[in-house]
């Protein structure tokens, strides 16, 4: 059914954070196929600014949440709103039934989303347009360019790019955190199980500076992660770290200075990757590599030995093995892999 200018798309993502990058692809698919139509996306309120500077959305809903709780005080204000807008299409990025529910409640014509094979009832009563999830694959990007695919017919790019844009406002603010040709080097993750140790760390700063290059570390606010800070800077006062940056606008253009982002984190390297800037990614995770790896060309990734982590090990917080998959990802292989995407920009260091 083809959509007049007057016509809106709402598409609808609650992942957390990172992941969230991954439906650029699958919006600018729908922007191309359908031009002329108002596209609107709808995501948790912490994910909204990777979307708000987007100049083919027309609007970015970001809806207040609680993990695991669908509290309908919060979420009934935007269903109203959202109602009134009176979409022709709506698209689902993700199989839950948060999304499933608020895609029934706005109340769309034409409405596409994923499902168990088992088709559970909510699914069932959501979706017009119903997918099978075992039609769908694994890594994100290709997965939801699949749904698109299969629901509503729109070609799949060749060569899909993330794609999200710094707030130009903060530029000044971040270049005075991030100075210029900087590599960041994020520490943290959103799992213990998928950090590289600290020890790690340090040796790549020490390999990186006698070649010329300058590291700057940060991690995420939370206690945990700023403890790998402090960790750090105990074992070497001389390396430069980050304050804590607890807003996203303003992280996104601190990742929008550096000249590569080194991370075990998908979030930043998602994040850095949507914005154009050099990217290298520390994996072991077998989530990780199932659902994030596929995504990244061979100089983005230094890959650990295979993980031992898989079935019921891989619910576990914490890697279940004595020696941890990152832990066999070296120093001096990712500066291998550094060297090869960047040269050095400052004068090297004499030893």
């Amino acid at each position: 059914m083809p959509l007049t200018i007057s016509q809106k798309i709402l598409a609808i993502q609650f992942q957390y954070l990172g992941d969230a990058v991954f439906i650029t692809p699958a919006l600018f698919a729908i922007k191309t196929q359908f031009p002329q139509a108002e596209l609107h996306v709808l995501v948790a309120k912490e994910v909204a600014p990777l979307f708000e500077n987007i100049p083919w959305i027309k609007k970015v809903w970001g809806m207040p949440r609680s993990r695991g709780k669908f509290k309908l005080d919060e979420t009934w204000p935007f269903i109203k709103a959202l109602r009134k807008e009176k979409f022709e299409r709506s698209v689902a990025f993700g199989c839950n039934d948060r999304a499933a529910l608020t895609s029934l409640l706005v109340g769309a014509k034409i409405r596409l989303g994923p499902s168990d094979s088992n088709l559970k009832l909510l699914p069932k009563i959501a979706f017009t347009d119903n997918i099978d999830n075992k039609l769908l694959p694994k890594p994100y990007v290709a997965m939801y360019l699949k749904l698109l695919s299969l629901g509503w017919n729109i070609p799949i790019p060749s060569s899909p790019q993330l794609k999200i844009i710094s707030d130009a406002s903060l530029a000044k603010t971040a270049k005075t955190l991030l100075p210029p040709h900087s590599i960041l080097c994020h520490l943290g993750t959103s799992q213990i199980k998928k950090e590289w140790p600290v020890n790690r760390w340090k040796e790549l700063y020490e390999l990186a500076t006698k070649e010329g290059y300058k590291l700057i570390f940060s991690a995420g606010p939370s206690k945990r992660e700023q403890a790998l800070i402090v960790d750090l800077k105990r074992q070497d006062p001389s390396i430069t770290v980050l304050p804590p940056v607890n807003d996203l606008s303003l992280f996104l253009s601190i990742l929008n200075q550096a000249e590569v982002v080194i991370a075990g984190d998908t979030g930043p390297l998602q994040f850095a990757a949507g914005l154009g800037v050099k990217i290298i990614g520390l994996l072991g995770v077998e989530n990780s590599i199932l659902q994030t790896a596929p995504n990244y060309q061979k100089n983005q990734l230094v890959q650990a030995k295979t993980c031992s982590c898989v079935g019921e090990l891989a619910n576990h917080q914490t890697c279940q093995n004595q020696n941890s998959c990152m832990n066999t990802i070296l120093p001096s292989d990712v500066l291998s892999l550094l060297l090869t995407i960047t040269p050095p920009t400052f004068s090297k260091q004499i030893t």
